[in-house]
């Protein structure tokens, strides 16, 4: 069974490759996936590892964490699951209900309704 690492505080230059290439000194690595920002598609610094077995995943956090790529200290640590998300399925946040096409209650519009004399 294969196992999710969480891999933190990488240097923004890091590849695919070259974290293929450094946890398969453990073991298999059966995925890699570098966490970008999706509007400047710049690396946010953590990444996921899939080991293919437990055993290289241990293999893995004992021999990589800690270690330092390209002046930075690298942490391994087993992926904790994904929390829930909430459905923000096309609701914008916080605009509730209908704002409907009425500017003002019962003044009439733009300023309306109150007469000065």
């Amino acid at each position: 069974m294969s196992k999710k690492l969480y891999v933190g505080n990488l240097p923004y230059s890091v590849t695919e490759s070259s974290l293929r290439e450094l946890f398969a000194a453990a073991g298999e690595v059966s995925a890699v996936s570098i966490i970008t920002d999706r509007d400047t598609g710049r690396a946010k610094g953590f990444a996921f590892v899939e080991m293919a077995s437990d055993e290289a995943a241990q293999k893995a956090i004992s021999q990589i964490n800690g270690k330092v790529l390209d002046e930075r200290t690298i942490t391994v640590a087993e992926a904790r699951p994904q929390a829930p998300r909430s459905d923000f399925g096309g609701s914008r946040g916080g605009y509730g209900g209908s704002r409907g096409g009425s500017r003002g209650g019962s003044r009439g519009g733009f300023g309306g309704g109150r007469r000065r004399g």
